[in-house]
């Protein structure tokens, strides 16, 4: 099966102060299409940034992406624009919903952009809140729902345009163990349906439904046995 995402040598420098990061120090990655892949590392490991970076959210400092035959770091503002909004869908751990929208309303939003019409945009909102076990809570404003209740609007709202990638960073960060499991469970649900799913963690509990797992030290990706050997903490909490 081809790849869907492909890095090679990328690499992402940040400057603090007089210091040079190198967030990312050359990441060869592929990624085949319609899997489960888990990129595992503790904090400050680089996992996040190769996230954001292949979604589009980021630039490489150096080094080429590839998603879905797409090469993103030769996209211009506008082509990025549109790779974000029709070829993938993001979740994030602290939700990022619209405090003021209801969750139909905030699953909805993404659709506006696209200029599809609000009484569309409302039905197809609701069917995957339905889908996602919430039904009975489409308006509810973010305030009114329970951390677990809001990353499923969030996961709802990362599918409105149907994308063909699901980036999570850290979905299950913020939740008690019942709720992480929970999210856990639906995004093998929707790789199930077809769709590739990336999912950063520190998490050990989600490599059990993982089609691939890859692990981050130091901005570079390591072996299974290197990163115990470095510390790295496989099949436990951390």
């Amino acid at each position: 099966m081809l790849p869907l995402i492909q890095t090679q040598e990328l690499r992402k420098t940040f400057i603090m102060g007089r210091e040079r990061v190198h967030a990312l120090a050359g990441v060869d990655l592929l990624v085949e299409e319609k899997s489960l892949c888990t990129i595992m590392g503790p904090s400050g490991s680089g996992k996040s940034t190769l996230l954001y970076l292949i979604g589009g959210l980021d630039r490489p400092t150096s080094g080429e992406i590839t998603v879905a035959g797409q090469t993103i770091q030769q996209m211009d503002e506008n082509a990025l624009a549109h790779y974000r909004q029709k070829t993938v869908g993001f979740i994030f751990q602290s939700f990022n919903l619209i405090p003021s929208l209801t969750a139909l309303e905030n699953v909805a939003f993404p659709l506006r952009f696209a200029r599809v019409p609000r009484q569309q945009r409302l039905i197809k909102a609701y069917e995957l809140l339905a889908r996602v076990g919430l039904a009975d809570r489409i308006h509810h404003r973010p305030t009114e729902l329970s951390g677990g209740q809001q990353q499923r609007v969030a996961v709802a709202r990362s599918l409105i345009n149907d994308p063909q990638l699901i980036l999570a960073d850290e979905p299950t960060g913020n939740l008690d163990t019942s709720s992480g499991h929970s999210i856990m469970s639906l995004l093998a649900e929707l790789h199930a349906s077809g769709r590739t799913v990336l999912v950063v963690t520190h998490d050990p509990r989600m490599a059990h439904f993982a089609t691939q797992t890859v692990y981050m030290l130091d901005g570079r990706i390591v072996t299974e046995g290197e990163y115990q050997e470095m510390g790295g903490v496989v099949g436990s909490n951390q």
